[in-house]
């Protein structure tokens, strides 16, 4: 059961010189709120790092063809080689942790304005495209739909135009979806209008700025052949694609006569490795913020401490009458430690809420000025971060009463005759 008589008598003698007890608690207060602030500064700008790669899968990698740099099996080096769809077919059936995997082929012409829809015409970036490949850099389908297996399988003349295309091409009130659109001298019929998570994250040009075809479509109308220079697969969250990504050069080079050794000849790329960068780093940041912040509130804690030692030796004849009076030495170390406990909680409490609600209007301010180019989002201080926060302060508050205790229950009946 809660002592109330106790929890009375705790806070009378802190109320007992007010502004003393205020300006030792601000301490607390000032470092458990400059936690705070860090804290959700530093969580702001991973969560601004995050919404800039929203939507694409960072357990990523990229592969592409390069020239040879070793001759190898008659083959001179410098040469010029292509990947096919039976090596992407190789590369899933040895990597079953390999959710998805897409070649991609950009078509580049001369024609500035190489789209047409109408009258108006624009130069955008062409592209030729899988099914699974919206599972590895997602957009967001505005109208219609991606593209699906059976266009693939049919060669469909179809297309997917970005927002911008649309926009600018057709107007917001024109109905996309089954009109035509003239891609490099040829027709294509408009199945879909899609838009990027964000453009921060562009493989070969912003989505919203390209047209999107079957790669199958691609290659026999405009005899791309089965040549294929670009992939990318996404692994299982489970799977490291840091980890399959030699594996995948070394089957590569077997497959195609490259010399083992030739490092250059097949070229690699993944999310991964940056993405750990970047985590290596917030974590980094977060562990000079902790100690920042609490070196900011262990000098308030000090000065609890120092403070509760002059509270205890101005209480000494109070001390010693209680122990002349038969208190033992347990009632007088719960008594001083709890006092210090009181003051700290209080202090920190206060100190997390203010910091919460500051950070939680900086949240609002920010979020009423939307930008995509924005690398602070959402600043907060996560449930996992205030608990610990409140654990060190409890941890703290007896810590600072402790030498204070200690000092308190070696004072002896006869310091109180003296004081007298």
């Amino acid at each position: 059961m809660i002592d109330l008589d106790g929890l009375k008598e705790i806070w009378q003698t802190i109320a007992r010189n007010k502004t003393r007890s205020l300006l030792t608690a601000f301490g607390v207060f000032w470092g458990i709120f400059i936690l705070v602030v860090l804290s959700s500064v530093g969580n702001g700008f991973e969560n601004g790092l995050m919404r800039q790669i929203e939507g694409f899968s960072l357990n990523t990698g990229f592969i592409f063809t390069e020239q040879t740099t070793e001759p190898y099996k008659g083959y001179q080096k410098g040469r010029y080689w292509s990947m096919d769809m039976n090596d992407l077919e190789a590369i899933k059936d040895a990597f079953p942790e390999i959710v998805a995997i897409s070649p991609e082929a950009s078509l580049y012409s001369s024609d500035e304005n190489n789209v047409v829809f109408g009258s108006k015409s624009g130069s955008y970036t062409v592209k030729g495209l899988m099914p699974e490949y919206n599972q590895i850099d997602r957009c967001k389908i505005v109208m219609g739909r991606f593209v699906n297996e059976t266009d693939i399988a049919e060669k469909r003349k179809v297309c997917l135009i970005g927002e911008r295309v649309y926009e600018e091409m057709m107007g917001k009130n024109v109905e996309p979806i089954g009109k035509m659109i003239k891609v490099n001298g040829i027709y294509f019929e408009i199945v879909g209008v899609i838009r990027p998570y964000n453009s921060h994250t562009q493989v070969n040009g912003e989505a919203s700025k390209s047209v999107i075809l079957p790669f199958t479509t691609m290659q026999q109308v405009f005899g791309l052949g089965d040549k294929i220079n670009f992939f990318l697969y996404t692994a299982r969250d489970d799977a490291s694609v840091s980890s399959m990504e030699e594996d995948i050069k070394t089957l590569l080079k077997l497959r195609h006569d490259i010399a083992p050794n030739d490092k250059e000849a097949v070229s690699a790329y993944n999310v991964e490795e940056e993405f750990n960068i970047f985590k290596a780093l917030f974590k980094g940041i977060h562990i000079l913020i902790w100690i920042v912040g609490l070196g900011t509130l262990m000098s308030g804690i000090i000065g609890v401490s120092n403070i509760m030692l002059v509270t205890v030796k101005e209480r000494t004849r109070e001390i010693g009458v209680r122990r002349a009076l038969g208190a033992k030495p347990k009632a007088i170390l719960t008594q001083v430690m709890s006092e210090s406990l009181l003051l700290t909680i209080l202090a920190g409490l206060v100190g997390l809420c203010f910091g919460v609600l500051v950070m939680a209007v900086v949240g609002l301010i920010v979020a009423s000025n939307p930008s995509e180019t924005t690398m602070f989002q959402d600043p907060n201080m996560n449930l996992g971060e205030a608990i610990v926060a409140i654990i060190i302060v409890i941890v703290s508050g007896l810590l600072a009463g402790l030498l204070p205790a200690l000092r308190a229950i070696q004072i002896k009946a006869i310091d109180a005759i003296r004081e007298e």
